[in-house]
């Protein structure tokens, strides 16, 4: 059984709703970033983290690949083209999307308020909505990999609720009805609805 170390509204909503769409059983520390028990399994106290087998494993994505790797689920074998194109999107994901959002958070209230550069947001939520068109012009699909749900749905669907509380750009009419979409999964109404 997999132990997931995280509250629900961190990146650990990524992880318990990977869980949750391949069916297996798992434990939910909701813990808080920073909090005893995140430093205990991350020295920098960031979740999620997931206890497995006697091991941790940290960061989210790190955690989704390994989970779709060992169930063979929401992912390509590697060494495929398919693959290739899966961890793309991921990255593309992460650099485009989520370091953007992570920015904002930082420059906002994560770093010491003198080390804060709050002025840096309009710039970041420029950027955030032009790479987002990019996104949206790669959607073919109901998927962003077409047909068969992925890692990177996972990423880019936590990335825009993320963004709306975080006030950035709105998506455009196809990412809003593929977020509505993606929202409405069972999975993912179970995952949201923890601590």
């Amino acid at each position: 059984m997999y132990e997931v170390i995280g509250k629900r509204a961190t990146r650990a909503l990524r992880v318990l709703w990977m869980l949750e769409e391949i069916g297996q059983p798992y434990q939910h520390n909701p813990a808080a970033p920073r909090s005893a028990e995140a430093v205990a399994v991350n020295p920098s106290g960031k979740v999620p983290a997931l206890r497995v087998d006697g091991a941790v494993i940290t960061d989210s994505t790190a955690i989704l690949t390994y989970l779709g790797d060992r169930h063979g689920a929401l992912s390509y074998p590697a060494g495929t083209i398919e693959r290739a194109r899966q961890d793309a999107l991921t990255q593309q994901i992460l650099d485009d999307i989520d370091s953007l959002l992570w920015t904002a958070a930082r420059h906002g209230f994560i770093l010491p308020e003198q080390h804060r550069v709050p002025v840096v947001k309009p710039t970041l939520k420029w950027e955030y909505e032009r790479n987002l068109a990019r996104l949206s012009d790669q959607l073919v699909g109901p998927f962003l990999m077409g047909d068969a749900m992925t890692i990177p749905d996972i990423l880019l669907t936590h990335c825009l609720r993320w963004a709306v509380g975080a006030k950035f750009p709105e998506p455009d009419e196809k990412l809003a009805a593929y977020l509505t979409r993606m929202e409405a999964r069972p999975a993912f109404q179970v995952a949201v609805a923890l601590p």
